[in-house]
């Protein structure tokens, strides 16, 4: 994760140390949703950096239903925020409607929160259209000291947003999500690897790829994992990232022509 400008971290400590206290005594009247919104708004702004009457909006209308709220960063819609009353417990379930408005706006992102349970979403534009949790944090527990604390909510701030921060957490998560490590078992070329170290141990026993393959599958990982769009997009990913590597691997067409031409010049005047 990079490094959070010094100013930055500034401000979010400073918006820790000032927010929390907030947030604990919301809570503890048990204010309802209309004064959480309230509470948000300002912590978008004193925290996340986010100008408040140009960049956030509670009047973003889609399909003439209103959202909670909404940024955009120089006109364009980046993200939709569901809000709920700080003392409910947030289920994935909030954040549906929230879901289906980004998705019809063709939006990535969504934030569901109650003011100490922020949960950032990203859509899987898929059918059914579904959501993958990305980041969840207890803001109220966070350390101002800590920085990895601090870098974690530079992820969803507005700087850390045009750096598109949150958009390299997120792929990041995703080499290491078990859908993408499952795929990457099948491919050929661990497969290869694996067999290659079967017969060093056992260089007796004959052992083919597709044998390994085969128990890889039915025996060591789980059907939830090699199922389902997310294992399909894995699988996908990693075929394109295969053929790029391949493409950038591959001698151009002129630059070979023009080689061999030199080394046929570099024949004559040696001839």
């Amino acid at each position: 994760m990079a490094a959070v400008p010094k100013k930055v971290a500034e401000r979010l400590v400073a918006g820790l140390k000032r927010y929390q206290p907030i947030l604990a005594a919301a809570r503890a009247r048990d204010v309802g949703e209309a004064d959480t919104v309230t509470i948000i708004k300002d912590m978008l702004a004193d925290v996340f950096g986010y100008d408040k009457y140009s960049d956030v909006t509670s009047e973003h209308s889609i399909r003439s239903t209103f959202c909670d709220l909404a940024i955009k960063i120089d006109g364009q819609l980046q993200t939709l925020i569901e809000v709920k009353a700080i003392g409910l417990d947030l289920k994935d379930t909030h954040v549906k409607q929230a879901i289906d408005y980004a998705a019809n706006q063709g939006v990535d992102w969504v934030l569901l929160t109650n003011g100490i349970t922020w949960r950032v979403y990203h859509l899987i534009f898929a059918k059914p259209i579904d959501q993958e949790l990305v980041l969840e944090i207890d803001f109220c527990a966070l350390n101002p000291r800590a920085a990895g604390d601090v870098e974690l909510l530079y992820l969803w701030c507005k700087e850390g947003w045009q750096r598109s921060m949150l958009g390299e957490y997120h792929t990041q998560r995703q080499a290491l999500s078990r859908f993408f490590l499952g795929a990457l078992l099948q491919t050929d070329t661990v497969l290869d690897v694996i067999r290659r170290e079967l017969r060093r141990v056992s260089p007796d026993v004959r052992i083919d790829t597709a044998q390994i393959k085969d128990v890889l599958i039915s025996e060591v990982i789980k059907r939830d994992v090699l199922e389902g769009d997310k294992a399909d997009e894995a699988r996908k990913k990693i075929a394109r990232a295969a053929n790029i590597a391949l493409r950038t691997t591959m001698p151009k067409p002129r630059k070979a022509k023009e080689d061999a031409a030199v080394e046929v010049d570099a024949q004559m005047e040696g001839g």
